[in-house]
């Protein structure tokens, strides 16, 4: 779930910390995935690629296709993707996770009726609804990356969390999910759409947290009592307080203990043993890898490695797979060019800032100068 009604509510009070760019935009870029959240976009995607959808024992194989491809993809465009996976559920997600089951058995035995009366539609929206990324599932792919030669992480518990850290380490420029708790757990930038499908024609959507800051008016620990109000996966929230009406309490009090002290409890009842404290203080000190320990390395793909793996039982296209490695080492060789505002001082384009900064590189006129000319120097 992530946290409820966020993006649209920064989409109504802090749209300057939205922006949309092409994915060419992130040329020379590092950027950590939630890999989980890819799996399971690859995993209920529609697909006309017929047999390569199943392994030769009937084991569906889109989560492999969707890597392999979209992986490409990004690579293609100079991005420098990491995975990071999920590791154990924090103790506190457990009711969340009870109510997702409970809604794919109802959906498994909606699933039935629709097939019993065949209908189409139906039959596909309940299919989606039941879709389950596995531990075989993760497991799979990191050995296909591997052979890509792309790195990923396990993250001890959650994976924005450890997507999060990497961010504010400076390890990579973003952490690319769909979920907006990401900002919770304080990443700097968010990507969103970032593995959608080309074909889906969405822009990235790039969310930078201290424009969210600004925008909303409230520091990251006010942002975060914000966050539970609206409705995150670790404990619940206050029936009957919606996005508007909790940055409005948070502005105006600044925690949750002191909205608890203000409100209409009669109207707004608050939750029996609320463990808001506790959900605070995950999304503050969250269970990560320790990011000295991460090595992050980008090598070459394992061309045969690949087509023995993907094109056995897997099913895959050996051509195909050989002009995606093909594609792997043009791209690699190709983006070792490193991003201009890597090597450059990026000057402000605020004329009174840029006046002010020339002003400073301005050399001192005093003195006798030398009669010839002088000899311009290269960027610091």
């Amino acid at each position: 779930m992530g946290i409820l009604n966020l993006s649209k509510l920064l989409a109504d009070i802090a749209p300057h910390a939205l922006k949309e760019h092409e994915l060419k935009t992130y040329f020379g870029r590092k950027v950590a995935i939630d890999a989980s959240m890819c799996l399971y976009q690859f995993l209920i995607a529609v697909r006309t690629e017929g047999a390569q959808l199943t392994s030769a024992d009937g084991e569906t194989t889109s989560h492999l296709l969707g890597t392999f491809y979209r992986t490409i993809r990004l690579i293609e465009n100079g991005l420098k993707p990491v995975y990071v996976f999920d590791g154990k559920p924090p103790e506190m997600k457990s009711g969340e996770l009870t109510k997702r089951q409970e809604r794919r058995q109802e959906a498994q035995k909606a699933l039935e009726k629709a097939t019993e009366a065949g209908d189409a539609a139906e039959i596909d929206k309940f299919n989606r609804r039941i879709v389950r990324v596995t531990k075989a599932h993760a497991e799979e792919v990191k050995r296909l990356l591997k052979m890509m030669g792309v790195p990923y992480v396990d993250a001890p518990c959650e994976a924005e969390a450890q997507c999060a850290a990497l961010v504010k380490a400076g390890k990579v420029f973003a952490a690319a999910t769909e979920d907006m708790d990401a900002l919770t757990f304080g990443s700097k930038v968010l990507l969103r759409h970032l593995t959608f499908s080309e074909a889906r024609k969405m822009p990235i959507q790039e969310i930078h947290l201290d424009k969210v800051l600004e925008g909303l008016e409230l520091n990251q620990e006010e942002f975060i009592d914000l966050c539970i109000l609206l409705g995150c996966d670790y404990t619940d929230s206050i029936r009957g307080i919606g996005p508007k009406r909790g940055l409005e309490l948070i502005r105006k009090h600044k925690s949750i203990e002191n909205v608890i002290n203000t409100i209409d409890k009669e109207k707004y009842p608050i939750p029996q043993d609320w463990n808001f404290a506790e959900a605070r203080e995950l999304f503050k000190n969250p269970e990560i890898a320790e990011i000295n320990d991460l090595e992050l390395k980008w090598g070459d793909p394992d061309e045969e490695a690949m087509v023995k793996y993907l094109c056995g039982d897997k099913n895959f296209s050996e051509e195909r797979v050989r002009n995606g490695c093909k594609k792997l080492l043009k791209a690699k060789g190709s983006s070792t060019q490193g991003r201009l505002d890597g090597f450059f001082k990026v000057l402000s384009t605020t004329p009174a800032k840029r006046k002010l900064e020339d002003k400073k590189n301005t050399p001192n006129k005093k003195g006798k100068t030398s009669g010839g000319r002088g000899r311009g120097r290269g960027p610091k």
